[in-house]
């Protein structure tokens, strides 16, 4: 069997709904989120938090909306930002049309906490005006009293009915442009509550592990939960909730759905744990390549290891390959190919280097082979 046919993942089916111009659902790439941390209603912080996620390759981006001077803000922000923005809305329905109305491409909103039916309905018809979708977000730690009276305490059972029930409201009116989360802090209790919902419906899913911790944590639990639920095919969009700088969620998430075989962005580094049979300083010279290759967006992978013992068949299977070798001199691969060597004082720079033409040259031939648009067909020859 190939490689490829066993990473080949069957995902879900799902109705697609579109949050600005990135699709979610109904077979699109599983997109990436993060969430601002600045105050909403601070323009100038906001957009350049939203820029820095954007050079890291976010897909969307959530900002909170409490206030109404965070949703007048956000019709400046908006303006300002390439990446479709989410509005975070708790309660308030009139943060909700305002939002809408400024330009959020998606409201995130319980529309059972919102009030009457014809709050709702005024929501509804302000998303409907103006292109606005919505992800129904229910969390086991904020369920409903008469849940939690019914089942006890949170589990999947009442995250999936919450869910359910918030969905049938929009439903009955008329409005099935929505996604929707169930996320726990519990990695057991969101996997469940997911999967329950993924066989219980076909909106399609944001998978996340909220409150999921500081950095190393919060990337080991959202990786386990996350990751269990895309191998089985379950989920559309993710967002991995760190208490950490927002630009690491989108690194992480991006890193989960490599793994995955599910996107392809950037540069893939294979490298070797420290060991005594290493011919230069791997676990120094790993942290130095990523960072200075962080910047490339173009697919690549790259194999880093310090001896010939795996280094040789490891780099036979990636773009550019380093081997460690004998008197500060090491092989260079390109292509599964032995091609030259490389002293060990030039080894970063002359990587990076490689790792840059590679990158323009794939580039560069990706978009000759895009196909050309048509020329205009004269009025004679129509």
């Amino acid at each position: 069997m190939s490689e490829a046919a066993y990473r080949q993942i069957a995902r879900r089916r799902s109705r697609q709904i579109h949050v600005g111009g990135v699709a979610v659902g109904g077979g699109a790439p599983v997109s990436v989120q993060t969430m601002t941390n600045t105050d909403t209603d601070d323009v100038a912080a906001t957009v350049a938090q939203v820029r820095v996620a954007e050079e890291a390759g976010v897909d969307i981006v959530r900002v909170s909306c409490p206030t109404e001077a965070s949703t007048a803000a956000l019709k400046d922000i908006v303006r300002q930002v390439k990446v479709p923005i989410i509005a975070d809305i708790h309660f308030h329905y009139m943060r909700a049309i305002e939002a809408a109305k400024a330009g959020a491409a998606c409201l995130r909103i319980n529309p059972g906490n919102i009030g009457s039916a014809e709050r709702v309905r005024e929501v509804v018809k302000a998303a409907k005006d103006n292109g606005c979708s919505m992800r129904i977000g229910v969390n086991a730690g904020s369920l409903d009293k008469h849940l939690l009276e019914k089942y006890g305490e949170p589990c999947p059972e009442a995250m999936v009915e919450s869910a359910l029930q918030h969905a049938r409201i929009l439903e009955d009116n008329d409005f099935t442009e929505f996604k929707i989360s169930v996320k726990a802090s519990n990695v057991f209790l969101a996997v469940a509550a997911y999967r329950g919902l993924a066989a219980a419906c076909d909106y399609p899913l944001h998978l996340g592990i909220t409150e999921a911790g500081g950095l190393r944590r919060g990337t080991v639990q959202s990786a386990l939960g996350i990751g269990a639920l895309l191998w089985e095919g379950i989920g559309d969009t993710i967002r991995v909730s760190l208490s950490a700088d927002p630009v690491e969620e989108v690194k992480v998430g991006f890193e989960i759905l490599r793994t995955l075989d599910l996107r392809h962005r950037g540069v893939r580094v294979i490298a070797c744990p420290s060991c005594a049979r290493q011919g230069f300083d791997v676990v120094a010279r790993v942290a130095e390549i990523e960072d200075r290759l962080a910047h490339i967006e173009t697919p690549l992978t790259v194999s880093i290891l310090g001896c010939v013992v795996n280094g040789v068949g490891e780099a036979r299977h990636a773009d550019i390959g380093i081997v460690g070798g004998q008197n500060d001199r090491h092989a260079v691969f390109m292509d599964g190919k032995r091609d030259h060597q490389v002293e060990d004082a030039d080894l970063v720079e002359h990587l990076v280097e490689l790792c840059e033409r590679k990158a323009a040259r794939v580039k560069a031939e990706q978009g000759a082979a895009e196909p050309q648009e048509p020329p205009a067909r004269s009025a004679a020859g129509d």
